[in-house]
């Protein structure tokens, strides 16, 4: 299946997503079918023009009863022209042909022109689909994936790439219905002139093809290059707009710009070399098809001159008029090969992600979620990302109402510890459960719905206050979310904004301060009211000022709720109800503050530091 795959890359991508527009391509092949009818009628009223209205033919013609035989059809149509020349004169006859060639075209550009606007809404609507298709995956995909991709990349897959198979798949139908139609009905028409002459011409174009297939076959590889460094390069971007504080405060503005500029010219060269093979296509294919014609109108005027034929000199002329028309569907089909590499180049990059196995599984039948009532255990939990061991033989029951702490050196496993139990990954070995039930027999969606987070850092969108505290509660009313803001000591810094609750907030919040951003979180988590809540370091990162009005927040929204709380400052954890003192993926000491210093093990240690 692999190598027919590769062998037809087109039929891959329409199976793959052009299902929903049956009814467009349908209406699309239908019209080119069309179109290409009209057209060869047009080129069909230079025959009797030039043979009967120029006199190059002193043939006389009688009417022939109607059959489906095409000297009879040729025939009848010499003597329609005859009797009408005879009888109206050459300037009329002149004109109606005239007249018949203008409507013909008019038939033929018109459902030409239907031909694409059918087309359209598949075109866009491929785009969309296929975006959509990623975005979905995205969000699905647990966290581990997006630690080894690169933002920028990811962000270059959706949109370069996308639009790379888009133009790959509209040239696979191209390639499958205009472009064929048009060829297989010139041919026939050719066959019905001159069989002979045909069979020479089916002799000459394979050549041509292959001359410019063996450029094609090189494209998909350098296409896929040049994707792959415009993901690099957008990465690159990100990193530097992200970071631009540090790059600035550390004077790396040139480290960064030559960097920056060394990647975008790798990726300039890499394109310039896709560009000129994918422009070579074609001035190769005019070249090619004009030095076929010359070759056939030498061949084929052999034949005249010697009598070896039975065209005459203005079926002669049609044929090459035919065998012309040939040329433009054959280049598109050269070019739409060249698209359909470049696109099945991109499509390699998209499954990347399409294709990334989740592996947070969800059992046959889930457990339905009940509200949670007695207790959270961790039993013999054992965690690794790679290949060493982050957590070892976690043993830990919190029970309902109680605040349980998770303190130790950077490293030491605490946030992964706290990001098992909403399953951003799952445990290696034993098995965490809420009120008995196992988290992995919960939807990730019930079990999430339980608990609330606040972290460290506080991740807010760019868009309104409002928006950000109602972000993933749906139907909530102003009062609640006032209230909410009053709770997390937020509703006077909000309303002292420009817009009250309507501010836009700018880039991860960055129109407002530090401790402003995670009161704004904490809202958020008061808005959400779960009953598990999980605070990562949420005040390590602010000053005094603002850590005593997030602490205080912090406190009201605690009420009630059964909490996990990660802190390096221990002074703000004195009053958990137990403390879990962590080193090298390991509890190594539990207890309550005063337990713990009685101990005078490595907590004691800690907090001694702090203090002084």
């Amino acid at each position: 299946m692999a190598e027919k795959k590769n062998r037809f890359p087109f039929i891959m991508l329409l199976k793959r997503f052009v299902g929903p527009y049956k009814g467009a391509v349908a209406l699309n092949i239908l019209c080119n079918l069309l179109s290409t009818i009209f057209s060869l009628f047009s080129f069909a009223l230079l025959i009797p023009i030039l043979e009967i209205l120029f006199k190059t033919s002193n043939n006389v013609y009688e009417y022939m009863p109607f059959s489906w035989d095409m000297s009879v059809i040729k025939n009848n149509a010499y003597c329609w022209v005859s009797n009408y020349i005879s009888q109206e004169g050459a300037m009329k006859t002149l004109m109606l042909m005239s007249v018949l060639l203008v409507v013909m075209t008019l038939f033929k550009t018109g459902v030409a022109y239907m031909a694409s606007y059918f087309i359209i809404p598949m075109r866009t609507g491929l785009i969309r689909d296929i975006r959509n298709l990623l975005y979905d995956k995205i969000v699905d995909l647990h966290i581990g994936f997006f630690q080894k991709q690169k933002k920028g990349d990811i962000m270059s897959r959706m949109m370069s790439d996308v639009g790379e198979v888009e133009a790959s798949i509209m040239s696979s139908i191209e390639l499958l219905s205009k472009n064929p139609i048009m060829i297989i009905v010139y041919l026939s028409i050719m066959f019905i002139l001159s069989w002979k002459l045909t069979l020479f011409v089916l002799i000459v174009l394979p050549v041509a093809g292959f001359i410019m297939g063996r450029v094609g076959r090189s494209l998909k590889k350098k296409s896929k290059e040049g994707q792959t460094q415009l993901g690099q390069l957008l990465s690159q971007i990100e990193e530097t707009l992200s970071g631009l504080r540090v790059v600035k405060a550390f004077n790396a503005e040139k480290a960064v710009i030559r960097n920056f500029r060394n990647m975008n010219e790798r990726q300039r060269s890499t394109v310039n070399k896709v560009n000129r093979r994918y422009m070579l296509a074609h001035p190769m294919s005019e070249f090619l098809g004009t030095t076929a014609i010359a070759i056939v109108l030498y061949f084929g005027g052999t034949l005249i001159l010697n009598d070896n034929s039975s065209l005459t000199a203005a079926e002669f002329i049609y044929y090459l008029v035919v065998f012309y028309s040939i040329i433009n569907p054959a280049k598109d089909l050269s070019k739409a090969m060249y698209s359909i590499e470049k696109g099945t180049a991109s499509l390699e990059r998209i499954d990347v992600i399409l294709a990334a196995n989740n592996p947070l599984k969800v059992v046959d039948n889930p457990t339905p979620v009940k509200p949670f009532e007695k207790e959270i255990v961790y039993k013999d939990v054992w965690f690794k990302y790679d290949e060493e061991w982050v957590l070892k033989n976690i043993n830990l029951t919190v029970k309902a109402g109680k605040t349980v702490a998770l303190v130790g050196q950077s490293g030491s496993g605490k946030s992964t510890m706290v990001d098992l139990l909403p399953r951003f990954y799952d445990v290696n070995r034993g098995e965490i459960t809420i009120d008995g039930v196992n988290v992995k027999e919960m939807t990730t969606y019930d079990l999430r719905s339980l608990m609330g987070n606040v972290n460290q850092e506080a991740i807010l969108f760019n868009d309104t206050i409002f928006n950000n505290i109602t972000f993933g509660v749906e139907d909530a009313t102003e009062e609640q979310v006032i209230e909410a803001a009053k709770i997390a000591n937020a509703h006077d810094f909000i309303m002292a904004t420009e817009n009250g609750y309507q501010t836009n907030i700018g880039d991860k919040g960055g129109r407002l301060s530090g401790g402003q951003r995670q009161r704004i979180s904490i809202a958020r988590a008061i808005l959400k009211n779960p009953s598990i809540l999980i605070l990562d370091e949420a005040t390590s990162a602010l000053d005094t000022e603002s850590e005593s009005l997030v602490q205080e927040a912090l406190e009201r929204l605690m009420r009630t709720r059964t909490t996990i709380v990660i802190a390096h400052r221990l002074s703000t954890v004195k009053d958990a109800d137990e403390i879990c003192v962590m080193k090298d993926g390991e509890i190594v000491e539990r207890g309550s503050h005063a337990e713990l210093i009685e101990k005078d093990g490595l907590y004691k240690k800690l907090y001694t530091m702090q203090s002084l």
